[in-house]
């Protein structure tokens, strides 16, 4: 018996938060363990080529999951962003530009470098890892999409843990 199939919405809630903080649990874990034995600039390297295939999955099953159009543009990025595992976990919000050319995306809290502040260890330097994470997930919603980090830790100069701004470029060139 499915034991999720009878729990009441408030459950279910909890389910969710439970399932995404251990998705995190575990992506942290994986992360300290390599940055443990193979330093931080290889963990740094290989959480990037994680998030390079795990971005577009998610990125995928959003799209599909919640039937979002194909090649959306800002506008779909902005409700798949707030379908992520994170959205259940970190306070974000997504702004637009006055003339809605830009969606300026922030994480206003973040349950990892809050984790590592906890352990006493410095922000995660998480640039590079973003770079990959959200340029990949934002193509995978139209390829059109541009990704330009404003900042992230361990600069964050407007209180915010991270902040990303996505413009709608030209299409890539078929290959």
């Amino acid at each position: 018996m499915n034991p999720y199939a009878t729990m009441t919405r408030e459950e279910l809630e909890r389910a969710l938060a439970d399932f995404a903080k251990n998705w995190l649990a575990h992506d942290g874990s994986w992360f300290l363990a390599l940055e443990e034995r193979y330093g931080l600039e290889t963990a740094i390297e290989l959480d990037a080529a994680a998030w390079a295939r795990f971005a577009p999955v998610e990125a995928a099953r959003i799209v599909k999951t919640y039937q979002l159009p194909p090649r959306g543009g800002l506008e779909t990025l902005a409700r798949a962003l707030s379908l992520r595992m994170y959205s259940v976990l970190n306070p974000q919000r997504a702004e637009w530009s006055a003339d809605r050319s830009e969606l300026v995306f922030t994480m206003d809290g973040c349950r990892v470098q809050e984790a590592r502040r906890r352990k006493r260890l410095p922000d995660f330097p998480c640039k590079p890892v973003g770079l990959v994470e959200f340029s990949s997930f934002a193509r995978t919603i139209d390829e059109r999409i541009v990704t330009r980090c404003v900042h992230c830790p361990p600069e964050n100069p407007e209180g915010a843990f991270c902040r990303w701004a996505f413009t709608l470029g030209t299409a890539p060139a078929p290959r």
